[in-house]
């Protein structure tokens, strides 16, 4: 199967992703991505944050596992288990992980330094 890396490639695996540190503690896999959209799975466990940041992509989430505090644009709330979020672009948003947690997060456009 190819990789992400490979030009070619429609699929992506998880197994065949390198697990990247991007915050303290926080590790993000790059699963799959195209001309206009990224797929990443996100690890954060229990105690680890997102600071509070923003960049142009926007940004829509789902919880696979774990408890996220998630706060966007001033506005705060757990997220359980199957809950989502979006983040319009150069909206101030940060999180923190109640539990240890995966989420997948869906950027558009493309985050070139997470290829």
């Amino acid at each position: 199967m190819p990789t992400p890396f490979d030009p070619s490639a429609v699929f992506g695996a998880r197994a065949t992703t390198p697990q990247v540190e991007i915050f303290p503690g926080v590790f993000r896999r790059t699963v799959v991505w195209s001309e206009r959209v990224m797929v990443c799975e996100i690890n954060l466990p229990r105690g680890t944050t997102v600071p509070p940041h923003s960049h142009v992509h926007e940004q829509c989430g789902y919880l696979v596992r774990g408890l996220l505090r998630f706060t966007i644009g001033g506005q705060t709330a757990d997220i359980a288990v199957g809950g989502g979020w979006f983040v319009p672009s150069g909206v101030t948003h940060s999180v923190e992980a109640i539990e240890d947690t995966i989420a997948i997060d869906i950027f558009s456009p493309v985050r070139e330094e997470y290829k």
